[in-house]
């Protein structure tokens, strides 16, 4: 970001102690490596929010994946269910509705004991 060699640093430390004097010197140096600390700190403390909130959505992201997945999964599931129910219920109650008319046509024909027998002649 600043491309600041060490000569240029010196020219500052020469400046500063100039300007701010031998006393006060070691004071703003340590007051200002704080800032700095802090600073850099906070900037880390931003970047590691950024980067939860951008895992949040990545997370939120696939869970809405997964969530139409499983919904997908489970109508093509419930449609193969029907489909099965009513290839396998179509034929039994077929079968049902024909042994109810043979049950029928048997209960209806007379058995050998309600028929009178013929006299021997």
């Amino acid at each position: 970001m600043f491309d600041i060699g060490f000569s240029e640093l010196i020219v500052i430390g020469i400046v500063a102690l100039l300007v701010i004097g031998p006393e006060r010197l070691p004071k703003v140096a340590r007051t200002l490596g704080h800032l700095l600390g802090r600073a850099q700190r906070y900037v880390s403390d931003v970047k590691s929010d950024i980067n939860r909130e951008i895992q949040l959505d990545e997370l939120k992201k696939l869970q809405t994946q997964v969530t139409d997945s499983a919904r997908e999964l489970e109508t093509s599931v419930r449609k193969e269910y029907e489909t099965a129910r009513s290839s396998i219920e179509t034929p039994v109650q077929a079968a049902v509705g024909e042994l109810e008319a043979v049950s029928q046509v048997t209960s209806s024909v007379p058995s050998a004991a309600d028929v009178p027998a013929k006299p021997a002649a």
